[in-house]
């Protein structure tokens, strides 16, 4: 066998081995917690770079206010953990250094802020993206990014899968020859079942009528035919819900349809599809400075921003002017995954003041508006006001 097929193979080996043990262990995969249970829950805060440290400690400001009570009685701790920058992680060479993953690992759920991930042509060596090794290394299986525009009919909620698809082995592909390079992607009946039925679930306990699968199972006919099919068998087991599919290509341009859109409710993806088709629908709701995200496992969920980490705001010396919304409504899914609906009701009502109805405070990422910290105490007197 030619040399270059036998190292290509080599590596297809390597990669699904690896693929294989991570089966058996979601064959294995206890419940998810429950932190009713929980004598104390531990909140990470871990800022990332850039812009991250800002708008994530304004975030840990807000929740600190709205959970002073349940931090005094020592019922939840704090704790912010650093090192997760990319200096620090190029230093050790690592998505996630080991000091930093072990403190993680120690909460019960995370705040995290933007992290930078090198591309071709940054100055810095060509490491993962800490956010597919954390999403891994913890077994975040489900992203959850919800979009609300009541005027325009829009309650979307995007399902979208975690850890498979085409990131989770996006730095192990093989470049066969000088002129022949490829990746992989993977589809497994684990992975696919669980993200299909915490989607279903969700339908069903917040009364939504329709869920959408959205693939491209036409072409990519083995891996987005499977993750098709399976979720349609889970489907069949939740009657009072409509199942319909569509090609994430159409998906993009119905989404843009005044008519159309407005059957959407909650829609279940494979990774690659959810990350391009989140960020479109964020943009119906003012940006993607505005919406947060989830990302859920059993055993830890981590929640975040979902733009990046603006590394210019910081250069041009605008980083106090970073916009904390996103982690803001980030924090509305944490306090409401870890049992606090109250307060994160109040939270996400604030939000909707402050961000579309009295606006008295306006962010615009520059000295034009106003900082990030004032914006927090905007959204903490507004809390205040509703009480």
């Amino acid at each position: 066998m030619d040399e270059r097929l036998t190292a290509a193979v080599a590596q297809f080996e390597k990669v699904m081995a690896a693929q294989l043990e991570r089966v058996d262990r979601m064959k294995n995969d206890g419940d998810f917690v429950d932190f009713e249970k929980l004598d104390k829950i531990i909140i990470g805060v871990c800022g990332g770079d850039g812009i991250g440290p800002v708008i994530t400690n304004e975030a840990a400001r807000v929740t600190e206010y709205l959970l002073a009570d349940d931090v005094a009685a020592g019922k939840v701790e704090i704790r912010y953990i650093d090192g997760l920058t990319i200096e620090n992680r190029v230093a050790c060479m690592k998505a996630i250094p080991d000091d930093v993953l072990a403190e993680l690992k120690e909460c019960h759920v995370i705040l995290k802020g933007p992290t930078t991930t090198p591309r071709a042509g940054d100055p810095w060596p060509n490491i993962e993206s800490a956010n597919v090794a954390m999403r891994k290394e913890l077994d975040l299986f489900a992203n959850v990014r919800p979009v609300k525009v009541p005027e325009q009919g829009i309650d979307w909620t995007f399902f979208r899968e975690n850890t498979e698809g085409a990131y989770t082995l996006g730095s192990c592909g093989c470049n066969v020859s000088e002129d022949l390079a490829v990746d992989f992607t993977v589809t497994t009946t684990q992975g696919t079942e669980r993200i299909a039925r915490l989607a279903y679930e969700y339908a069903r306990k917040n009364n939504k009528g329709r869920v959408s699968i959205i693939t491209k199972a036409n072409v990519v006919k083995t891996t987005d035919g499977k993750f098709l099919r399976l979720c349609q068998e889970i489907g069949k087991e939740y009657p009072e819900i409509v199942t319909d599919d569509w090609y994430i290509d159409i998906t993009t341009a119905k989404l843009i349809d005044e008519k159309r859109r407005r059957d959407f409710r909650v829609f279940i993806l494979p990774n690659l599809y959810g990350d391009i088709i989140t960020d479109e629908a964020a943009e119906f709701q003012g940006g993607v400075g505005t919406a947060g995200s989830a990302n859920y496992g059993k055993r830890y969920s981590m929640f975040e921003a979902i733009h990046g980490s603006a590394p210019r705001m910081m250069a041009e010396g605008r980083g106090i002017y970073a916009d904390p919304c996103s982690m803001l409504r980030a924090t509305v899914m944490m306090l409401s995954h870890i049992g606090r609906q109250e307060a994160a009701d109040k939270l996400e009502r604030a939000l909707d003041i402050c961000m579309f109805e009295e606006k008295k405070l306006t962010i615009t990422g520059r000295d034009t508006g106003c900082t990030c910290e004032e914006f927090g105490n905007y959204v903490m007197e507004t809390v205040e006001g509703l009480k």
